[in-house]
């Protein structure tokens, strides 16, 4: 069972759960209720022995190699048997998208996880009062986190997306059944060969990416010039400077934005994750180059 097929069935799980809650009797879902516990329970201890046996086996490097796979960790989770608290899991899945993140937003920063299991955070940076990167940075730290933590139910930010005092609050991100969803209808994988500081099209979908290799960091926008409309492919990546051909400057890791003052507006970006040796890409709703 792949990790889609997992996300798919503990969904599902929850539907029946709720339908019963509707419809059966109270002694009928009682019984039901007991059951799960007694099913979990037993799957639970049969986890620990094995974990147990993995440890004397395999040592440590076994036990990380399980903790870190996304279905056998979250069952870790689920019967309290990670070897990381949620924190060092959030803070783990920031960590991993931050170089993304940093071209976009400038950083983020994990203020705590509550008691009901929201998370909290602080944006840091200005997206020069581009929406499309705010989206963007949604979609990238809701993803990164609900595959680390499972446990938790949502994630508050807030962060300055230009100056002044105003704040875009992005409160609550989706619930973990929804975002769920969202995952699954959202993110399509890919695989990429872009060398340092060079720039390539990638077809995804029916939209076309222009993804540039920033000295490692790679990072992805719609495959259309603000300025002309043509294909910024086409152009040139010097350091982090992308050249259309038309002769618009972006500035490709600070949200795309432009590097004159032209009033052109900034590239259009896509959330670009690691995955699994490759990688995956979400284009925002309704925009298609």
């Amino acid at each position: 069972m792949d990790n889609q097929s997992v996300r798919e069935t503990s969904a599902r799980i929850d539907e029946v759960l709720d339908e019963l809650g509707q419809s059966a009797l109270p002694p009928v879902m009682e019984r039901v209720e007991e059951l799960l516990r007694c099913v979990m329970s037993l799957y639970g201890a049969g986890l620990d022995h094995a974990l147990e046996i993995v440890h004397d086996v395999g040592g440590e490097d076994a036990m990380r190699r399980l903790a870190d796979d996304e279905v056998v960790g979250n069952l870790l989770v689920l019967h309290d048997l990670h070897p990381d608290d949620v924190l060092t899991r959030v803070q783990a899945a920031l960590d991993r998208v931050r170089p993304y993140l940093g071209s976009h937003a400038g950083g983020v920063q994990l203020l705590g996880v509550d008691a009901e299991g929201v998370a909290h955070l602080q944006l840091e940076g200005s997206c020069d009062g581009c929406a499309s990167s705010a989206l963007t940075v949604k979609s990238a730290i809701e993803d990164a986190i609900l595959v680390a933590a499972p446990d938790v139910v949502a994630v508050e930010a807030q962060g300055m997306v230009e100056p002044g005092p105003a704040l875009l609050q992005i409160q609550p991100f989706h619930s973990r059944e929804e975002a769920a969803e969202h995952v699954s209808t959202g993110w399509q994988h890919l695989e990429l060969d872009v060398p340092p500081r060079t720039l390539a099209q990638v077809v995804l979908g029916d939209s076309r990416l222009a993804v540039a290799n920033l000295d490692g960091t790679l990072v992805a926008y719609l495959d259309r010039c603000p300025a002309c409309g043509d294909a910024l492919s086409g152009g040139s990546l010097a350091a982090d400077l992308l050249t259309c051909a038309c002769g618009q400057v972006f500035d490709a890791r600070r949200a795309g934005v432009a590097a004159d003052d032209s009033g052109v507006g900034p590239m259009v970006p896509v959330p670009l994750l690691p995955e699994h040796g490759g990688w995956k890409a979400a284009v925002p709703q309704g925009a298609v180059a």
